[in-house]
């Protein structure tokens, strides 16, 4: 085909109509096979657009490299298009939306329980200051004076209790 195309470019009008229709021979199976049997049915029209576009674009083909690169190029091109054209993009009314913005109790109650099986596994207090700074909001300075501590002691509690937990869950060995 590249001896074909080249000889089209140097004005050989037979040469261009015969690459035109080997083209076509090779452009049909290539979109059949990759179209659902739904759109099979389109594979003539994306052969006929990607013939269209080498046609437009010919004067763009490099010489020096290889034409089955770039054919393949273009056709992969128009076939995205096409899919992209053939999307079907699902829209819900917004009077419609409550079901879909439903707010799902389950999953939380299923988070909340995770969430307190794996606080368990370190040292109450630890697990406390990290359930009110990190998951309540709590300050600090608020977690400490709940538990009696210093900042500084309810800061390093809730790092080592994170980095246990983080060695835990990672695969670490550490308890």
């Amino acid at each position: 085909m590249r001896t074909l195309m080249l000889a089209a470019l140097d004005g050989d009008a037979a040469a261009y109509r015969t690459l035109l229709a080997e083209l076509g021979k090779h452009l049909r199976p290539y979109f059949t096979r990759r179209l659902t049997p739904a759109f099979a049915s389109h594979a003539e029209d994306l052969v006929q657009e990607t013939l269209l576009a080498i046609h437009t674009r010919r004067m763009t083909y490099d010489r020096n490299r290889p034409f089955t690169a770039w054919l393949h190029a273009i056709a992969h091109h128009k076939f995205v298009d096409h899919v992209r054209r053939q999307s079907i993009r699902l829209t819900v009314p917004l009077e419609d939306d409550a079901p879909i913005l439903a707010h799902d109790d389950n999953a939380d109650a299923l988070a909340r329980r995770d969430l307190t099986t794996v606080l368990d596994t370190i040292p109450p207090r630890t697990s406390d200051l990290i359930r009110r700074t990190r998951i309540e909001g709590a300050s600090v300075a608020e977690a400490a004076a709940a538990h009696g501590i210093t900042e500084t002691a309810a800061k390093v509690s809730i790092h080592r209790g994170l980095k246990s937990l983080a060695a835990r869950f990672s695969g670490g060995s550490k308890p």
